[in-house]
């Protein structure tokens, strides 16, 4: 089984820093440069414009000017999902949560009017730290790892246990049976974007309706917190999370579950040996250090969540899959993880064999 965030350090080339602009995501300068003197006077004279090499899904640019440094996020041309490149949404939760003791960048502004570059977009600041690819941290020491994976449990605790409401959220997702409402998203998204007849897909979309834990609990959640979507500083602390175009009110326990995939397809972090001498959690002491933070329990079901959470990184691969189809992936890399959708299916369905059967 594989993983969305990539266990593989020659990632960090692949997929780190900037490139030129892709032809096909090129947009009129001056329409940005007029929406930034109305919006961000600040900023000045734009003086470059080049796209972040990664990312599957929304297009994003790093725009160097006079006065900073900003990121903007835009929807991707062409033909999309419904309720797929929710830029709008991205930006109303990174502006919700600037005041809480979750890290993310500020903001500046969310343009819907898509005769300025094409497409709807929103600004933020650009964060000069470090984003790893390689969930084994190779580059760095144990303590150096310890403290990374230490920072990056606390911030999804952190995260859980943001009052929705207090921060003008409570409108952002419905409170309750996130887990139905996802497995339905989630099939009917890779329905839409459904390239080949996999069995094991088929089963779970049978199998995981009826067999939904009967708990239920409501929290602001992102939907892809991984390594890869948090900045860190020189102290491996993280100092900002990105990319919550999947985030909502849902139930935390998944989507912390879901962060979690890793231990399970990534070999050496199933070895206990291996996670001790260098300095990274086992799966349950990375459990009980988010037990600790957030007082939950997360013991009886949490096999179900990491099959729904399969279920979901598959349909969101396939997604990816269907935009290689349509002509609208962000990268080259797409088709490679596309592919990768028939062994997780495979593996979550072996998970309800093994456990349900």
């Amino acid at each position: 089984m594989s993983d969305i965030s990539s266990n593989n350090a020659e990632n960090t080339e692949i997929f780190s820093g900037t490139k030129e602009v892709a032809e096909n995501l090129k947009f009129d300068e001056k329409r940005l440069q007029e929406w930034f003197g109305d919006n961000v006077p600040s900023a000045g004279k734009i003086e470059k414009i080049a796209q972040f090499k990664g990312g599957q899904s929304n297009p994003t640019y790093k725009i160097t000017s006079e006065g900073q440094e900003f990121v903007l996020r835009r929807k991707p041309p062409g033909i999309l999902l419904p309720s797929a490149h929710a830029v709008d949404r991205e930006y109303k939760v990174i502006t919700a949560l600037q005041n809480t003791e979750v890290p993310v960048p500020k903001t500046y502004g969310l343009c819907e009017d898509e005769d300025v570059i094409g497409t709807s977009f929103f600004v933020m600041d650009f964060l000069d730290g470090s984003i790893y690819w390689d969930l084994l941290l190779a580059d760095k020491s144990p303590k150096e790892r310890t403290e990374i994976y230490a920072s990056k449990n606390k911030v999804i605790a952190e995260l859980h246990k943001v009052n929705y409401d207090n921060v003008g959220l409570s409108n952002y997702g419905k409170p309750g049976n996130y887990i139905a409402r996802q497995v339905s998203r989630w099939t009917k998204q890779y329905l839409a974007s459904e390239t080949e007849n996999i069995s094991a897909m088929n089963n779970l979309i049978d199998w995981l309706p009826l067999n939904i834990p009967d708990e239920d609990e409501t929290s602001i959640v992102h939907g892809d917190y991984r390594l890869d979507n948090m900045v860190f500083n020189a102290s491996n602390n993280v100092m900002g999370v990105l990319d919550w175009e999947l985030s909502t009110l849902g139930h935390p326990i998944a989507d912390f579950n879901y962060h979690c995939i890793s231990w399970r397809n990534i070999p050496q972090l199933a070895d206990q040996k291996f996670c001790s001498e260098n300095g990274i959690p086992t799966e349950e002491e990375y459990i009980n250090m988010y037990s600790k933070h957030t007082g939950k329990k997360l013991d009886e079901h949490w096999e179900f969540y990491t099959i729904f959470n399969i279920f979901k990184l598959a349909g969101i691969l396939q997604g990816i899959m269907g935009r290689v189809r349509d002509g609208t992936a962000a990268s080259k890399h797409a088709e490679e993880r596309g592919n990768q959708v028939a062994p997780l299916a495979e593996a979550a369905w072996d998970l309800v064999e093994k456990n349900y059967k």
